[in-house]
């Protein structure tokens, strides 16, 4: 093997010292007490004063502010009669009332749908096995095998499947991950693995898919394989001179929930190394290696959301802003994982493509809200942050179905955007676009 990692693999910079001169108070010196003052003769005699323990307040309802504003009219209007607010205040807990049965009846047919998929999934294994899995590469290419891929690969064969449609078009071999993670960990134990690299795989993995707890840096059982595909894949990268992507780990978590930590990191370098995904994954150095996805995404939305497209343009909101969170953790960020899993499928399936069928369905589902007169909001929209995402309820729906659950994005909705416009997307539309904004390719 090379030295080609040694200037990346260098020594990183010393620790700096966190405490502060003068910060430090003594054990036995109680808190609140004055330092002695100096004066000419010598300390004065400052007698220390005694601590007193914080107040604690009690609530016990609510505050004598909450109790005179009204939920039923702005602050900054005059305040409604006492008949009228009480009034309109009932109707306002009876809106409530019917939005929650509302949701509570949403999320029952969701799980009823889910459930019946899943069926239908475990009814065609048989098919798959018989009929796919004796050559992938053939069912590829047959119309009634793709339209049955298209309904989503069986859990349990998605590990093989993916294994095969992503190939190994860099001729890897199968024990490449061996070398690179000693590598990886001697240099960690050297202590020679960039600290702040380090940092950065460990934070991208605190976010990685946390409602399914599996890594969790205390308790999840595929956190340290993680962290270990991650820290060889950085290795293999710096040959390139190309440093850690964040983002990175929920691609790599998500082979790695399919397969072995070995097959996860071929089908991880190889997916990578596709012309669409190597793009985003140039760095932000290499911004203008991904100008050609965005001017083909652009084209595609003016074309289909006319409307949405002069919103966008109107209010300086260019593909720059939003399809990167999409596109780098394969929307992993913002959909519910097993929503991710069905894109996934296509995407490897149909190519590079899937990707922007599946941006231009997230925004199809979102179109309503994508008419906002505003740069910010718009923004919080497409983020996926209406600002409540940190507050009870809204948080739990975050953590269990992605960022924009709150936008009522489920994998019924999704896809029944995407395959609505079929007639429209023409993969010779696609290649047409292709050929022109990467003629050499």
């Amino acid at each position: 093997m090379t030295s080609t990692t040694a200037s990346f693999l260098s020594t990183p910079a010393s620790a700096t010292d966190s405490s502060v001169p003068g910060s430090a108070r003594s054990s036995h010196e109680a808190p609140g007490a004055e330092s002695p003052a100096f004066t000419n003769g010598g300390p004065s005699q400052v007698q220390p004063k005694p601590y007193v323990p914080p107040r604690q307040t009690r609530h016990r309802g609510p505050s004598v502010l909450e109790s005179v504003i009204s939920h039923t009219r702005p602050v900054y209007l005059p305040p409604k009669p006492k008949a009228e607010d009480r009034k309109h205040l009932k109707d306002w807990e009876t809106m409530m009332a019917h939005a929650r049965a509302a949701e509570e009846k949403r999320k029952q047919e969701e799980e009823m749908l889910a459930v019946e998929r899943e069926k239908k999934r475990a009814e065609a294994l048989e098919i798959w096995e018989k009929q796919v899995m004796p050559d992938i590469a053939a069912a590829t290419k047959d119309k009634k095998l793709r339209k049955l891929w298209w309904n989503g690969v069986p859990p349990k064969l998605r590990g093989r499947i993916w294994a095969a449609t992503v190939g190994n078009p860099l001729a890897l071999s199968k024990d490449s991950y061996r070398p690179y993670i000693s590598r990886a960990r001697r240099a960690i134990t050297a202590g020679k693995f960039p600290r702040q690299t380090l940092e950065l795989i460990e934070d991208d993995i605190a976010g990685t898919m946390p409602s399914l707890r599996i890594f969790d840096p205390v308790h999840g059982p595929l956190h340290q394989d993680l962290k270990d595909l991650l820290c060889a894949w950085t290795v293999a990268r710096s040959e390139e001179s190309l440093s850690y992507v964040k983002g990175a780990s929920h691609v790599a978590g998500m082979f790695l929930i399919n397969m072995p930590v070995d097959q996860a990191f071929l089908a991880f370098r190889n997916l990578l190394d596709r012309h669409c995904m190597r793009s985003f994954y140039a760095g932000q150095t290499a911004s203008s290696e991904r100008l050609w996805g965005y001017r083909i995404f652009d084209t595609l939305l003016a074309d289909i959301m006319p409307k949405v497209y002069y919103n966008f343009q109107k209010h300086h909101v260019p593909p720059t802003r939003y399809l990167p969170d999409w596109i780098v953790p394969v929307f992993l960020l913002h959909l519910p994982f097993d929503t991710c899993a069905r894109i996934w499928d296509l995407v490897l399936l149909e190519g590079d493509s899937f990707l922007f069928r599946a941006a231009l369905g997230v925004m199809g589902v979102m179109e309503g809200r994508l008419y906002f007169p505003d740069h910010d909001e718009l923004m919080q929209v497409l983020r996926g942050d209406d600002g409540t995402r940190g507050k009870g309820k809204a948080r739990e729906t975050v953590a269990e179905g992605g960022r924009y659950a709150q936008n009522g994005i489920t994998e019924e909705s999704l896809f029944d955007r995407i395959e609505a416009v079929d007639e429209w997307w023409k993969e010779n539309t696609w290649m047409r676009l292709i050929q022109r904004e990467l003629p050499d390719l």
